[in-house]
This record gives structure tokens, C-alpha cells and sequence, in this order.
């Protein structure tokens, strides 16, 4: 009897800690031309409860400190229980010292298709392909931590990239696309590689500089904080002189890009020539936004 109640406590106490994801999941199947099918809504459902009670990691997230993020499912078309679309994932966290959110993540992954019975059990392991499905949006989880983690220490995030690694390989085995090295420069694959990479260093260095450097200076000292996203700008740029337009870069300002012209449109001044140029050579197709940087 006593061995069962240490075991019951034990059980509740791993229950209790607090989970990571706070995810709100939609399945828009308007262009199947049966948005209210039942399925949809039942899975949208089951992977609501997925990834908000999962425990994801053995680190300790206070309610407040759960990752908000978005799972956006398109669905174009289904027959029996295989589903193909595509799947838009978004994340943010908390800037220290304010109401804001700072976007992390935004993710379009185009290769989402997978199969799936109503109500059959959503369970994952990385030794183990068993659902595309469950794949997808795992990978895409551990991605969204390693994000949050580099946000908030140098480095922290290399655990969860390399969880997101062994999905990748055991993935791969699948005839699924996005899985592997031949599946294109935009694949899952290819996105975790570079978060893997020596090449990269430097992303994850801008990551802790913009956001821990930065953003979470602002309320202390906007000038300091400004120039915090000033440098890891920079450092970004170290990453495009060696290898220009690399996908990792492109999809920090398609995430960042409205969010720095926001902070530079305004507030005390900083010398931001250095910025301009930068952000030019970086992200050229979105000139218009940093046209709203004040010089």
C-alpha cells in the first residue's frame, strides 16, 4: 500500500509540472469543400491536447512562461484518412518589462501531408516513425523551444535543435517530403541543418543579442536596447558575407522585419546608417519596411 501511494505522489508530482506549449490549433478546410466535417474539428481537438499537456522537456515553465504559439492547418483535400495542405506555425515570447510578445517563429511549411483515423492516439517518439502528422508538429515544437531558449541564454536552445535532428532522421526514412537533404532548400531538413551547423554560430549569438540585449533593455533604456538589436543585426551580416541569402537569415526578418521598423520609426535617436545599409544587403525585398527607420 505505501509503495502505491509514493508512486501515486510521484505520478501526480510529474503531472503537475507545468507543460511548455500554450498552441492554439486551426484546421481551415474551406477549400475541400467540407469545412464541417467532424474529423476536422475532432482533430483539432486532439492536437490542441497534444501539445498543450505534453511535457516536452525536464525544464520547469511557470504558467506565465509557456510559449505562445499558432498551428494554422490548410487543408486542400482528403480521401479516406490521407489529408494534404499545407501548415503555417507561429510563436512569440514575452518582452521583460512590458505587455509585448515578440514574434520568434513563422514557419510555412508547404509539404503537410499525412494520414490520420478520427480519434486514433497522437503519440511520438523519436526512435519511432509512426505518423507524419505527429512528425511535423513535433519538429516544429523542439524548433519553437530552441527558438525561445537562444532568446533567452546564448546557446541555449542546441538541446532542442538536436531533438528536432533525430526527428529529422528518423523521419527520413518515410516517403513524406521535407525530411530530407533531396527534398529541396526550403525543407525542414535543410532549416534544421543550418540551427545544427558551425557555419550558423552567429544566428544564435543574434538571437541572445536582439532579444536579452535588446528588446528586454527597452524599458531601462531605449537607446540601449536599440542598440542591442543594432549588433545582432550585425552579427547576421557576418553570416551573409560568408554565405549570402541563406534561408536561416531570410526567415529572421520574414519573422522581424515590421518589429525593427516598428522600434526604429521612433523614440530617442541612434546612428542607424550602419543598420540601413545592413538590413538592405540582408533583406533587399523588404526595402519599403526599412524605409519607415528614421535616420
Amino acid at each position: 500500500m505505501y509503495k502505491y501511494i509514493l508512486l501515486l505522489i510521484t505520478f501526480c508530482a510529474f503531472s503537475a509540472q507545468a507543460q511548455e506549449m500554450n498552441a492554439t490549433v486551426t484546421i481551415d478546410a474551406q477549400q475541400t469543400g467540407q469545412p464541417n466535417f467532424q474529423v476536422f474539428k475532432t482533430l483539432e481537438n486532439q492536437l490542441t491536447e497534444f501539445i498543450n499537456t505534453t511535457s516536452w522537456t525536464d525544464d520547469s515553465f511557470k504558467t506565465q512562461e509557456r510559449i505562445d504559439a499558432n498551428f494554422t492547418f490548410i487543408i486542400n483535400s482528403f480521401e479516406g484518412d490521407y489529408f494534404s495542405g499545407s501548415l503555417q506555425v507561429q510563436a512569440s515570447r514575452p518582452v521583460y518589462g512590458s505587455t509585448y510578445n515578440s514574434p520568434i517563429y513563422n514557419y510555412n511549411d508547404k509539404a503537410m501531408n499525412f494520414n490520420y483515423k478520427e480519434f486514433e492516439n497522437l503519440t511520438f517518439n523519436t526512435n519511432n516513425f509512426d505518423s507524419n502528422l505527429v512528425a511535423v508538429v513535433v519538429f516544429h515544437i523542439y524548433t519553437i523551444l530552441g527558438m525561445d531558449a537562444d532568446s533567452f541564454g546564448e546557446g541555449g536552445g542546441e538541446v532542442h535543435f538536436a531533438t528536432a535532428k533525430q526527428i529529422v532522421n528518423t523521419a527520413a526514412s518515410s516517403s513524406f517530403n521535407g525530411w530530407k537533404a533531396t527534398d529541396g532548400l526550403q525543407s525542414r531538413f535543410r532549416f534544421n541543418d543550418a540551427l545544427i551547423s558551425n557555419v550558423y554560430d552567429e544566428f544564435h549569438a543574434a538571437m541572445y543579442q536582439y532579444h536579452r540585449l535588446g528588446l528586454d533593455l527597452m524599458h531601462e533604456s531605449q537607446k540601449d536596447g536599440k542598440q542591442g538589436l543594432i549588433d545582432a543585426v550585425a552579427l547576421l551580416k557576418s553570416i551573409n558575407d560568408r554565405r549570402p541569402n541563406s534561408y536561416l537569415v531570410r526567415t529572421f526578418f520574414d519573422v522581424k522585419s515590421d518589429e525593427i521598423a516598428s522600434v526604429f520609426s521612433g523614440g530617442p535617436n541612434v546612428d542607424v546608417t550602419n543598420l540601413i545599409d545592413n538590413l538592405n544587403r540582408l533583406a533587399p525585398t523588404k526595402r519599403t519596411t526599412w524605409s519607415a527607420i528614421k535616420y
